[in-house]
């Protein structure tokens, strides 16, 4: 014999909400369920079954790659022989970089440092979250906002005269610029510009000035950090 079913009673509108076997629904609400269902749910076994996929696919390419270029591997290290130059690996060549640049205490500490801090904070002003173009509302203020900004940057990284860096810098600006411009017959180029947020415009400078820094530190940089060409460097 099956054991005595619990029945409960409650006063709610929300027959999902409330855990009840009997629900009384009061007088001005509605009895249906305050709940939308979409048609399609990401599961954990779904979401797991894909990133196994891409891991596979990843995988195999590597090992393709493997077998058809050699690593360019030096011979073993020797304490008593520091190579010229000493590079670090490919992911913080860019901060070094940055040393050849700045004092050890700026490029070191100071801007990793403003770098982590601007990651931790910046997603808590929501600037993403209705992906609304830079310049929907107060377009003028923010152009005042963005000249200052590029002038205190251009001016900084003239007097390190880190153009490695200014160079991505104008360029980020120029674009901004010309995406605030309002133009009746603008083009899909520009409108494509005007509806991107403050979030696309920050990491793309981002992005834009860490490969810069990285593929001169990983070409461009011979005995004594010295800049050279890529196809001199050899000789």
């Amino acid at each position: 014999m099956s054991e005595p079913k619990d029945f409960v009673a409650a006063m709610d509108s929300n027959s999902r909400k409330t855990p009840v076997r009997v629900a009384f629904v009061t007088r001005r609400t509605s009895p249906h369920v305050k709940a939308r269902d979409d048609d399609t749910v990401m599961t954990f076994p779904e979401g797991l079954f894909r990133a196994a996929v891409a891991v596979e696919v990843l995988s195999l390419i590597l090992v393709v790659i493997a077998l058809l270029w050699d690593a360019p591997l030096e011979g073993l290290a020797d304490p008593m022989k520091t190579p010229n130059p000493a590079k670090a690996p490919w992911y913080f060549l860019g901060l070094q970089e940055l040393l050849h640049y700045f004092p050890p205490v700026v490029a070191g500490v100071l801007i990793p440092t403003l770098v982590i801090l601007g990651l931790i904070v910046i997603p808590y002003f929501k600037i993403n979250i209705e992906a609304e173009g830079l310049w929907t509302r107060n377009r003028t203020e923010r152009l005042r906002i963005l000249g200052a900004v590029t002038l205190v940057f251009s001016v900084f990284l003239a007097v390190f005269q880190v153009y490695a860096a200014l160079i991505p810098t104008l360029l980020t600006a120029a674009l901004m610029f010309f995406s605030a411009g309002t133009k009746p017959s603008a083009g899909r180029f520009h409108l494509w510009l005007a509806s991107k947020p403050l979030s696309f415009w920050i990491m793309s400078w981002f992005l834009a000035q860490a490969a810069i820094l990285t593929l001169i530190g990983t070409f461009f940089r011979g005995p004594g950090w010295s800049f050279v060409t890529p196809w001199s460097a050899g000789r």
